[in-house]
């Protein structure tokens, strides 16, 4: 019996630990969750870097991109640039504002612009 009640104590602190683990979502709201997970998808092939220190197409997004104006940035990603394909047929408006929400999160790097 008393085994039994050690096997289910570790197996609690486990599950608690595991539990918490899960839980870890960085400060984010589920709104920027979404957008983060939108972003990679949608935006990442470009404007993330897939190795520490690459060159990405685009330019790094963080909070300062399209000098920090959500609706300049909702812009570029509806309607495209010369360089940037349009996503107003591929994103919901909610979308958008779930990609601007979590990229308003991503601190400019250190001695990084926002754009190139």
């Amino acid at each position: 019996m008393r085994r039994n009640a050690s096997v289910v104590l570790f197996l609690m602190a486990c599950w608690a630990q595991g539990a918490a683990a899960q839980e870890d979502r960085g400060g984010l709201t589920d709104n920027q969750l979404l957008g983060r997970r939108l972003l990679a998808q949608a935006c990442g092939v470009c404007h993330l870097p897939v190795a520490l220190n690459a060159k990405t197409y685009g330019p790094l997004l963080n909070k300062a991109a399209a000098a920090g104006n959500d609706e300049l940035m909702r812009a570029f990603i509806v309607n495209g640039t010369p360089r940037m394909p349009s996503f107003k047929h591929h994103l919901q408006p909610a979308e958008i504002d779930a990609i601007i929400a979590y990229v308003r999160t991503v601190p400019v790097p250190s001695g990084a612009s926002a754009t190139r």
